[in-house]
């Protein structure tokens, strides 16, 4: 894969940079700056080699047209901060506003464009509408670096058309996300364990087929894990259940005793009567939810402690360790314990820890947990979880 050093001296070349700054908003503050934190070095980088860096992003999921909710203006201003340098903004992404901030950077300066997906041809499934769109982006611009790792398993405009139109190369972060992805697939230093949570099992089938092959112990927790009890026969009262996927994982039951990968349920959840923050709670066995004092009406929102400890000791044990999913409804203080134990757990074990973005990486941080805690944060939930089962990335092939 071609990386910044593979394109030669930069010094007063205009260069673009896909980055991933697509952070958590309240109203206009910033709840988790993790991803402008990540795409610093590339950032750094490029200034002390006297480019003139132009910075593109998408924040949100606007409909292809401008949305003063996902504007990137916030980003900016924490940029400065971070970076300690200006930061130049314009309210467009192509146009006669970003064209002349654009011919005005000097050298080392940067600039924020607005978010991508105010234009239609970001996300366009017409290969012939990126491309156009691009070509826009494109304008005036001596090189393209990629270093927006959780969008490199998109088709999309500023991600695969825009690296064939310009000179590219991988930035440091997409860089550094890959090396540690190959060490989860490539020889992982054994026993390799890893823990999957969140709410849904069909988010994770490809990496839980993918992952059988070559894990040692996998542990399961957060809402996916009712499927789980339910397949072996529990009632699981109005706990989350995917109906529709019982039999593909008791095959993954199967499949897992007759390769030897030891996969860890929880042994008691935490139940409560209702979703809410202050819902009347209490801890039961996992292999009878409905014994709870909300009998069926009983949702499972957290595993227990008994399970916490035996999570914690399982990671422990580990040489490798990846964590992708929250272990409870983390952002309700009655139901983070579990959650809380796994974060506890991947910061204490001497392996090497890699915590798989999206939800587990804004939980690590909303739980107090420093990045520097942990041997990897990713950037990139989904982007993480394709590679992990095996698929090719296009934002990565594009590279190569």
């Amino acid at each position: 894969m071609r990386t910044l050093d593979t394109l030669g001296d930069l010094r007063s070349r205009t260069v673009v940079v896909r980055c991933d700054l697509n952070v958590p908003l309240d109203g206009e503050t910033i709840t988790d700056d993790g991803r402008v934190r990540a795409s610093l070095a590339t950032i750094r980088e490029l200034r002390e080699a006297g480019a003139r860096v132009v910075l593109i992003s998408h924040l949100g999921r606007p409909a292809g047209a401008p949305d003063p909710r996902y504007s990137l203006r916030p980003v900016a201003v924490r940029m400065v901060e971070l970076l300690d340098a200006p930061v130049g903004f314009v309210t467009e992404t192509v146009g006669p506003e970003a064209e002349a901030a654009r011919a005005a950077l000097g050298d080392g300066d940067v600039l924020l464009l607005e978010n991508l997906r105010f234009n239609p041809g970001e996300t366009s499934k017409d290969a012939e509408e990126r491309r156009a769109f691009a070509a826009e982006l494109a304008r005036g611009a001596d090189a393209f670096v990629s270093d927006g790792f959780g969008v490199v398993h998109r088709r999309q405009a500023s991600v695969t058309e825009l690296a064939e139109l310009l000179p590219s190369a991988a930035g440091r972060l997409v860089a550094a996300e890959l090396e540690v992805l190959q060490r989860l697939t490539v020889n992982p230093a054994r026993p390799y364990a890893v823990a999957l949570g969140g709410s849904k099992v069909s988010d994770k089938l490809g990496v839980i087929a993918h992952l059988l092959e070559r894990v040692d112990t996998l542990l399961v927790g957060g809402g996916m894990v009712f499927t789980f009890l339910a397949a072996q026969g529990h009632r699981i009262g109005a706990s989350l259940l995917e109906a529709d996927q019982l039999d593909t994982v008791r095959g993954y039951l199967a499949e897992a005793e007759r390769r030897g990968v030891r996969i860890i349920l929880p042994t008691d959840i935490v139940v409560a009567e209702a979703f809410a923050a202050d819902a009347a709670h209490a801890v039961v066995p996992a292999d009878d939810i409905e014994s709870s004092p909300f009998g069926a009406a009983g949702i499972g929102l957290d595993i227990g402690p008994e399970s916490a400890r035996a999570f914690a000791a399982a990671i422990d044990d580990a040489a490798t360790v990846f964590w992708n999913g929250p272990m409870g409804v983390f952002e309700m203080s009655a139901f983070a314990a579990g959650t809380r134990a796994v974060a506890q757990a991947l910061t204490d074990t001497a392996g090497f820890t890699v915590v798989g973005g999206g939800d587990s990486a804004a939980a690590v941080r909303a739980l107090g947990f420093a990045d520097d805690r942990f041997g990897h944060i990713s950037t990139g939930g989904g982007a993480s979880l394709e590679y992990l089962e095996g698929k090719s990335l296009p934002g990565l092939e594009v590279l190569a």
